[in-house]
C-alpha cells in the first residue's frame, strides 16, 4: 500500500485512510497528512496547497590544504571503505562516510600553497570515489614518510521536519547538518511531527526515498502479559529476580556489544541500558552484569581461540558459570540454514551443561547496500536469512529471542532513516540504536511470547 513511496517522484501521499496494519494498535500518532513533493524536487507543499515550504540543499563545504603527514598505499583490493587515507572532515570514527565527498574535488599537492606542485591522480595517487580514500600508488613521486596537501569538497546530511504547532499551524523546522548522524529537530510543547526530509549532500533533487512520513510516533508495544517470556523461557533467571538473589548476566558479542565507541559506554550500551531497566523493575535483586565483546569477530572466532587466549570460548564464557547469557552478534550474519543450527546448537547445548539460560538477540539493520535494500522505507522484514534462521531456531528450541530487528525494520514508520543510527555509517548503533536492543530484551519481561 505504501509502495507510492517508492514509484512516485512528484507526489508524497500520505493516506488519509489509513490501511488495517495502520489501525489504533498500531498508530499511535494522529491521522497521517497529505504532502505533495513540487516537480523543482525542493518544494513540498500541503495537501491543500495552502502552505508550501522550499528545503534547502545541503551546502558543500570546501576543505583547502589539509595536512596528512604521510599516505598510505592505495589498497585495491582492500574493503572498499579502508583502501587508503579517509580524509579528516568526513570521518565517521574508524571508517569514511560513504557519497559524503566530492570525488572530482579531490586534489593532492606537494605544499599547502595553492600553486605548489599538484600530483596527478592514476600516476601518483589514487582514490576509492564512493568512501573518498586517498592512497599512493606504485611508483607514486609521493614517497613513503612524504606529507601532503589534499583539497575536497564535501557535504553534511540533515534532516527537517514539518510539524503542526500547538495552535494548528504548520512550519517547517530545519535539522542540524553532521555528517554521519543527523538528528530530528527538536520539538516543543504540544507540536507534532508530520513529515521528515532527509537531505543528502550533492542531490540534484530530492525524491521520495527521502520523505519519511510520521505514521506512528514510537513502536507499538504489545501490551504486558502474564505469564512473560521470561517466565517461559529463562524460568530459573526469572526466579531469581523475583526472590531478590544475586542474577548474574553475560554480555557476549562483537564490537555492538563492546561499543567503546560510544560517548559513554557504562551507562549507553545495550546491556548497561538493559540492565539499568532490569533493576528498576526488580529493586530487590542484585544483578552482576559482565560482558565479554570482540570486536570484528563472531562466535566461531571464541571457539577457535586455544586455551590461555584472552579470548578463550571456554574461559571467558563457559568458566563464568552466569545465570543467564544475552548473546548480539551482528557478525554472525553470514550463517543461516542448517550452519546456524549446527553451530546455535552446540552453543544451546553447551549453556545448559553450565547451568545457563539464554536469550539471543536479533541484529540491529546494517548499511542498507550491505543488506540488499533499495530504500529505507516499507523495510519492517528483514530480509537476511540470519534473521530468518535466528528466529527458526529459537522457536524451535523453546529459547528467548530478543527482536531488535523488528524494532529497526519499523523505524521508517516513526520519520526515522535507521543509517542515521550509525555512528561508523556502517554498523555500529549510537545511544538511540542501542536502546531499541534494550527494548527488545524489556519485552521478553514483560510480555509473552
Amino acid at each position: 500500500m505504501l509502495k507510492y513511496l517508492k514509484h512516485n517522484l512528484f507526489f508524497i501521499v500520505i493516506l488519509s485512510v489509513v490501511n488495517s496494519f495502520l489501525t489504533a494498535t498500531y498508530l499511535t500518532a494522529a491521522e497521517p497528512e497529505l504532502f505533495n513533493l513540487g516537480g523543482d524536487g525542493w518544494t513540498i507543499i500541503s495537501g491543500n496547497g495552502s502552505d508550501q515550504w522550499t528545503i534547502d540543499k545541503s551546502e558543500p563545504i570546501t576543505v583547502t590544504a589539509e595536512k596528512y603527514d604521510k599516505l598510505p598505499v592505495f589498497n585495491a583490493k582492500g574493503a572498499e571503505y579502508n583502501r587508503g587515507m579517509k580524509l579528516q572532515q568526513t570521518r565517521a570514527q574508524e571508517c569514511p562516510t560513504a557519497f559524503a565527498v566530492n570525488p572530482d574535488s579531490i586534489i593532492v599537492r606537494e605544499k599547502p600553497e595553492q600553486n605548489s606542485f599538484q600530483y596527478e591522480r592514476g600516476k601518483d595517487y589514487q582514490i576509492e570515489p564512493k568512501w573518498g580514500c586517498v592512497g599512493r600508488v606504485s611508483e607514486s613521486r609521493i614517497s613513503e614518510q612524504q606529507s601532503v596537501y589534499i583539497d575536497y569538497v564535501y557535504g553534511k546530511m540533515r534532516i527537517d521536519s514539518i510539524i503542526r504547532t500547538q495552535t494548528g499551524k504548520l512550519i517547517l523546522k530545519k535539522g542540524t547538518p553532521h555528517v554521519t548522524t543527523p538528528v530530528q529537530p527538536e520539538l516543543a510543547d504540544s507540536e507534532r511531527r508530520l513529515v521528515n526530509i532527509w537531505i543528502k549532500p550533492f542531490i540534484e533533487k530530492l525524491t521520495p526515498e527521502q520523505i519519511f512520513p510520521v505514521l506512528e510516533s514510537q513502536y507499538p508495544e504489545p501490551p504486558v502479559q502474564t505469564p512473560t517470556s521470561a517466565e517461559k523461557f529463562v524460568p530459573k533467571t526469572m526466579a531469581k529476580l523475583k526472590a531478590g538473589e544475586t542474577v548474574n548476566i553475560l554480555a557476549w558479542g562483537d564490537s555492538v556489544t563492546d561499543a567503546g565507541y560510544l560517548p559513554n559506554p557504562q551507562t549507553e550500551r545495550w546491556q548497561e541500558q538493559f540492565v539499568t531497566r532490569l533493576r528498576k523493575k526488580f529493586p530487590n535483586a542484585n544483578i552482576i552484569l559482565k560482558t565479554e565483546a570482540w570486536g570484528g569477530r563472531n562466535t566461531d572466532s571464541y571457539r577457535n581461540e586455544p586455551p590461555g587466549s584472552s579470548k578463550n570460548y571456554k574461559e571467558k564464557v563457559l568458566d563464568r558459570k552466569p545465570d543467564l547469557i544475552v548473546s548480539e552478534f551482528v557478525n554472525d550474519s553470514y550463517l543461516h540454514g542448517e550452519t546456524l543450527n549446527q553451530r546455535y546448537s552446540k552453543i544451546h547445548s553447551e549453556f545448559k551443561e553450565i547451568g545457563a539460560e539464554w536469550i539471543i538477540l536479533t541484529p540491529h539493520y546494517v548499511r542498507a547496500d550491505w543488506m540488499g535494500l533499495q530504500s529505507e522505507q516499507g523495510i519492517d522484514d528483514d530480509p537476511r536469512p540470519y534473521t530468518k534462521s535466528l528466529r527458526e531456531f529459537a522457536a524451535k528450541n523453546n529459547i528467548a529471542l530478543a527482536d531488535a530487528a523488528k524494532r529497526y525494520g519499523r523505524l521508517w514508520r516513526q520519520g526515522i532513516p535507521y543509517s542515521t543510527l550509525l555512528m561508523n555509517n556502517i554498523n555500529h548503533p549510537n545511544p538511540f540504536g542501542m536502546k531499541l536492543f534494550a527494548d527488545a530484551l524489556m519485552e521478553i519481561f514483560e510480555t509473552g511470547q
